[in-house]
């Protein structure tokens, strides 16, 4: 087994990097799942313990699939995130829940999916706007009580909810998206998540793949990918942000890296509270992010890669209308 570094996401210690598992069952197009699976046994080989699923990726079978993956003696080396929240399924108008009844009810069925006693950290996937935080959050210190879960997360929080949610019970994890392309939680929320000693979980750190250069038009995507409905990859807007890439991948040249693992180990210079879960189900590409896991970047390559890939001229926003309209404001 090959190490990694670890660090600490509130009082629960994960390796440096993560694994994110949706694409796996939904959101880019066909999978094989013996693919994944020896993915994820590769994950865990090389040190990556965190592995990160969610009730709703593939309407259960990431979930179900995580679980195979993991019988046996794997389940004693992963650190298993989950989420609840998407109470509609694939295709239904959306529905957020976080009402007390819901939350057991979730839990419950994503053990059963998992085939496992307890998850390890277990994340409010969307704030239920309808619900008082301190009531989910509530019910969540509940399961904890109960040794269902162990520590407690959430996804796309506003600063005021994250402050809320840490008075009912100490939350573990924020995940939300932060990449050279999205870094909306830099100037409010992480700051208060780092008073809080709350650890940030970035998902999609590599702009849903266009950051690695390999994407340059949405014509090779298959026909279900998310990515065809996404503003930032929508035509004009695409060309533009490819101008980025280019940028990139002038600088990872001369360090003699890829321009995803110069992407990625921006994400990881963050902080060592921040544990990026970038996604994947092949092997070339997991052990390519690994390797940016530990990428010393100077203090005037990070510079340059900012004025490579500045905030302001990303085109488009990262989430379609739909989407945007159930992050917590």
């Amino acid at each position: 087994m090959t190490g990694m570094p670890t660090r600490r996401l509130g009082a629960l210690t994960v390796s440096a990097q993560g694994l994110g598992c949706m694409g796996m069952s939904d959101a880019y197009g066909t999978s094989d799942d013996a693919t994944s699976i020896a993915t994820v046994h590769r994950a865990l080989d090389l040190g990556v313990t965190l592995l990160d699923t969610s009730d709703y990726y593939g309407n259960g079978h990431n979930e179900e699939l995580l679980g195979r993956a993991l019988a046996g003696h794997r389940r004693e080396q992963a650190v298993l995130a989950t989420k609840f929240g998407f109470a509609n399924r694939l295709g239904e108008p959306t529905r957020i829940r976080g009402d007390a009844a819901y939350v057991r009810e979730a839990c419950d069925a994503s053990l059963r999916r998992l085939g496992v006693d307890h998850i390890d950290l277990y994340y409010v996937h969307r704030v239920d706007p309808d619900v008082p935080i301190e009531e989910t959050v509530g019910a969540m210190a509940e399961l904890v009580a109960a040794g269902k879960v162990r520590h407690l997360g959430l996804s796309e929080a506003s600063a005021r909810t994250i402050r809320r949610a840490h008075a009912v019970h100490p939350i573990a994890a924020l995940q939300s998206e932060w990449s050279l392309w999205t870094r909306d939680l830099q100037d409010e929320i992480a700051p208060v998540c780092r008073e809080l000693g709350i650890g940030v979980v970035p998902f999609s750190p590599l702009g849903r793949g266009f950051l690695t250069g390999r994407l340059t038009s949405v014509d090779s995507l298959e026909e279900g990918d998310m990515r065809r409905t996404q503003p930032r990859f929508a035509d004009g807007n695409l060309k533009r942000n490819l101008a980025i890439v280019d940028a990139l991948n002038d600088l990872a040249a001369r360090r003699g890296v890829t321009a995803g693992q110069l992407a990625l180990a921006w994400v990881q210079h963050r902080g060592d509270d921040v544990v990026p879960i970038p996604g994947t189900r092949r092997q070339k590409y997991l052990e390519e992010n690994v390797a940016a896991a530990t990428l010393e970047l100077s203090a005037d390559e990070l510079a340059a890669i900012e004025a490579a890939a500045p905030a302001d001229r990303v085109a488009g926003t990262r989430y379609d209308e739909n989407s945007l309209s159930i992050v917590d404001k």
